[in-house]
């Protein structure tokens, strides 16, 4: 007696993707980012005066550079925050409220 396993929907085991082999793959290339950005601090030690409003203090310039990024992207991730806020709380609600 034969019993047949059927493979529909599977693929080899060369070409599947898990979850966990992709986290490794992103974990690799922050790691790698992160390198990149550590040499470039490092390149850029040369110290710089920085006036914001009534500051007035100096600090190395790959260090400013880096936290004036920083700040960026968190000012830009607001509305995209908001947004998807948003769009939770429209899901909750029943349909026929606003």
């Amino acid at each position: 007696m034969s019993r047949s396993v059927s493979t529909k929907g599977t693929l080899p085991d060369e070409k599947r993707h898990t979850k966990i082999g992709i986290s490794w793959i992103i974990l690799l290339v922050g790691v790698i980012l992160l390198a990149f950005l550590l040499v470039f601090v490092l390149q850029n030690l040369d110290s710089v005066r920085i006036h914001f409003l009534t500051a007035d203090f100096t600090m190395p310039l790959g260090v400013a550079l880096l936290l004036a990024a920083i700040g960026g992207a968190l000012i830009c991730s607001v509305p995209f925050a908001a947004r998807i806020f948003q769009l939770r709380r429209a899901t909750r609600r029943p349909r026929g409220t606003r």
